[in-house]
């Protein structure tokens, strides 16, 4: 399970378009969340300043940017990456991908993005693959481990089966929590709960928290969700 402290474990997603919008954010929830996602629209809007930002407070930056292009591209922005000390980020390409980025990362932990949440067993189909979402997820995570990445972005749904496969060998990152009854485009989606108890390391959370009527309150019924499924683990 590692030794992160709890206040890591969960990964507050800044999917907002403007940086003055994350900042208040990460004001308003400092002291409960030190670990923030900046994914693709922060970073348009901010780039690296917004990252410096956040480090510069002491928080953790996960740089969800999913990298993919030819090999030598991704080599030369791992290594744009690895320079500025982000703790985490994301290729969601090949085998050549996969280790160009493994062979230039320093001390950035790549994670190989599995499937996306918002895809299910149709889209699946929609998109060419002739088998289910779970074996899919599987395949990808005995090859992210052979390759050397660190760990995978998986969704709760299929995290107790790679964590059978894999054991301790990677961090499993799980997204597309909902801690409430979901609306919105996340398909394949479970509690905080149930991603620990299953074999996450980490949780990743934006929306729920964004538009809850008591984001605090909800960041706190989160922690305390966490602490239950790692107890649960514990004691399997």
């Amino acid at each position: 399970m590692g030794s992160q402290p709890l206040r890591e474990r969960l990964i507050f997603a800044l999917d907002v378009p403007s940086p003055q919008e994350a900042k208040a954010w990460v004001e308003r929830l400092h002291g409960l969340v030190s670990f923030f996602k900046v994914g693709f629209e922060l970073f348009l809007a901010g780039g690296f300043p917004m990252v410096e930002w956040l480090q510069n407070r002491g928080a953790k930056v996960f740089l969800d940017l999913k990298l993919f292009d030819v090999p030598e591209t991704v080599r030369r922005a791992t290594a744009q990456i690895a320079e500025r000390q982000v703790a985490m980020t994301t290729v969601h390409g090949n085998d050549a991908m996969l280790k160009a980025a493994v062979e230039a990362r320093g001390g950035v932990k790549i994670l190989a993005v599995t499937v996306l949440t918002s895809l299910d067993q149709g889209d699946l189909h929609d998109l060419g693959f002739a088998c289910n979402v779970e074996d899919l997820v599987l395949s990808r995570a005995r090859r992210a481990m052979a390759l050397g990445c660190d760990g995978l972005v998986s969704s709760g749904l299929e995290i107790p089966r790679v964590r059978r496969e894999v054991k301790d060998g990677l961090l499993l990152v799980a997204p597309g929590i909902r801690p409430v009854a979901n609306v919105d485009d996340q398909k394949r989606t479970v509690d905080a709960r149930q991603a620990f108890a299953s074999g996450a390391d980490h949780i990743v959370v934006g929306r729920p928290i964004r538009h809850a009527a008591n984001p605090e309150r909800l960041v706190e019924e989160i922690f305390e969700q966490i602490e239950k499924g790692l107890q649960e683990r514990l004691s399997m």
